[in-house]
């Protein structure tokens, strides 16, 4: 016998007469834009009420339904029918009992399986789920600010959690919080915006202590985006769930502190690379997403053009010299660099690295993680990596003259030695090095390849429509002319439920990769200008990050405007923007 469709919540919603199916598109962009469930979002937007979203979701699920507020379901109430401590921890209602003489529990969220689950564990007699709208459920139990379509925070929120962290946080609050796990509210929060953040695709977590909350936003495709606004009565207990799961000093609020967490997500073992800072508000601590696929997605997906991806692969296969990587923080250099190494990764070349932190781990490299504590430091590790006979040396960062030396003195000696640096573009990569003390002839004749890099945001392929009357000053600003322009393929953003509304899905980098030739190694030699540097470098087949994104531009990949926020042609005044 084929199985029955559940109908969706939209659905049910539109053929009770309850929402339009405009109200409901619109709803469920903002549900996905803020990572929260369709049920709440209609209510929070005033579309439909309370009552009217639940019996939805009763009907849904395959529930009845009772309404606590009307005289008939008031009736039924009955708080004697189990222990006072176990209905506010499990936050269920009971009410008396029907037809079957079984006893009934009024929940806010038949779809939450655990909670049903932790139900059955906890209550020994037999019973049956009814839904109740999760304010009126909230108003019985003592709790506020319950939510539609999810199991209300405030409603099985222990209070003796806000006040043990608050009055003071010391061994007792680890058990105050993990005093239940699978039932503590405090946890299921973390755990969910954990996960909700990983499929939103989003790189960053961030939770921001204000004033009279605490704000938590997501990083997704390099912009900061609001997801929700917590109690500030939780933020203790927000705070040292995820100190506590990042395995750092929950006491300690006066210096920064840094962790990692592992969690299984959807089947995949995900890192979290954890800070925290104190701030005026409390502590800010942000989660960077560590995806292990993000670093395989292979060279021809970073955003390489064929020409820089051709002159890219016969770099990364030179027997020697060093190779480079430039740009600010974020800008995608560690992908690069493991994408590199992910290729030469075969049993035939020894592997290693120095990092701070090892931030991905890969199977047939040894990868070693700086500790500046007892003592082992980029020099050290480097002075050791050579002792190893390795053939692929990659150094996280070079930060200072002591390992820039032993660098290039790893690839004088027949080492391919890949590294990062932070420079604005590629050209004065060297500078920076002759600036760090490095005599210039060592740096002229090591140096084989220089990469700067930003990531621009993409369009969404299932959005994006030509664009028939591209911003003029913008296009100047990235300098397309006219001409360009009528042979080109420039899109603009839409915005549409599979790219959250922002018209952009994903990113890629665009380069500027300088290839050291004979001229350029003779600049360096003689301590040119970098001005000069970046002239040779463009006479010997460089492309500048403006003409890598304007190639991309043109292509309909990203837009003018995306490709401005990281470069713009010299000479233009940005101030003409609102000139007309």
């Amino acid at each position: 016998m084929a199985r029955k469709v559940r109908k969706k919540l939209g659905e049910i919603l539109v053929e009770a007469g309850i929402v339009t199916e405009d109200v409901l598109a619109e709803c469920q962009t903002l549900a996905t834009e803020r990572g929260r469930k369709l049920g709440e979002v209609i209510v929070e937007e005033g579309k439909a009420g309370e009552v009217d979203v639940t019996r939805a979701i009763a009907t849904q699920q395959g529930f009845d339904f009772v309404d606590l507020d009307s005289a008939e379901g008031a009736a039924q109430v009955d708080m004697s029918l189990l222990p006072e401590g176990t209905v506010r921890k499990q936050g269920v209602v009971p009410l008396t009992p029907a037809g079957s003489g079984r006893l009934r529990l009024a929940i806010t969220d038949p779809t939450d399986l655990d909670r049903l689950d932790g139900l059955r564990f906890a209550i020994t007699e037999e019973f049956e789920v009814v839904v109740a709208p999760p304010s009126q459920v909230a108003a019985l139990l003592g709790g506020e600010g319950a939510t539609v379509g999810g199991a209300s925070i405030d409603v099985t929120l222990d209070k003796s959690i806000d006040r043990s962290v608050d009055s003071s946080v010391d061994s007792s609050v680890d058990a105050s919080i993990d005093m239940d796990v699978s039932e503590s509210a405090i946890v299921k929060l973390v755990n969910g915006f954990i996960i909700d953040a990983v499929r939103g695709r989003a790189s960053d977590i961030h939770v921001e202590p204000r004033e009279d909350r605490v704000e938590l936003r997501y990083r997704i495709d390099g912009v900061c985006h609001v997801q929700r606004k917590l109690e500030k009565r939780n933020q203790q207990a927000i705070l040292a769930r995820l100190k506590l799961m990042a395995g750092v000093n929950i006491a300690e609020k006066r210096v920064p502190q840094d962790g990692r967490i592992k969690l299984p997500i959807d089947g995949e073992q995900i890192d979290f690379r954890v800070s925290t800072c104190p701030a005026y508000y409390g502590e800010s601590v942000v989660l960077r997403v560590l995806r292990p696929d993000s670093v395989r997605i292979g060279l021809t997906n970073i955003g390489f053009e064929e020409d820089n991806l051709e002159v890219f692969n016969k770099v990364i296969r030179r027997p020697n010299g060093i190779f480079l990587v430039t740009g600010p923080t974020g800008s995608g250099k560690t992908t690069t660099l493991y994408s590199a190494l992910n290729v030469l990764n075969t049993p035939n070349r020894k592997i290693i690295t120095a990092e701070d932190p090892v931030e991905y781990n890969f199977n047939g490299i040894n990868q070693v993680q700086v500790r500046d504590g007892i003592g082992l430091t980029f020099p050290i590790i480097l002075k050791a990596m050579l002792r190893q006979a390795p053939n692929v040396i990659l150094v996280g960062e070079i930060r200072d003259r002591e390992v820039g030396d032993i660098a290039i003195q790893a690839a004088l000696t027949g080492h391919l030695v890949f590294s990062t640096l932070h420079t604005n573009d590629a050209p004065s990569a060297i500078t920076r090095l002759v600036d760090m003390g490095i005599k210039p002839f060592l740096v002229a004749s090591s140096i084989q390849a220089i990469m700067a890099q930003r990531l621009i945001r993409v369009l969404c392929p299932n959005c994006k429509q030509p664009d028939d009357n591209p911003d003029g000053k913008m296009l100047r600003l990235v300098n397309i002319s006219s001409e360009e322009v009528a042979a080109g393929n420039i899109h603009r953003p839409v915005g549409c439920t599979k790219c959250n509304g922002s018209g952009f899905k994903g990113r890629q980098a665009i380069f500027e990769l300088m290839v050291m030739n004979s001229e350029i190694r003779e600049l360096a030699f003689e301590r040119a200008s970098i001005s000069a540097i970046r002239q040779a470098a463009i006479r010997g087949g460089m492309r500048s990050l403006l003409g890598d994104g304007k190639v991309k531009i043109l292509r309909g990949v990203t837009t003018p405007a995306e490709v401005a926020r990281f470069a713009q042609i010299e000479g233009f005044d940005p101030t003409e923007i609102g000139a007309g």
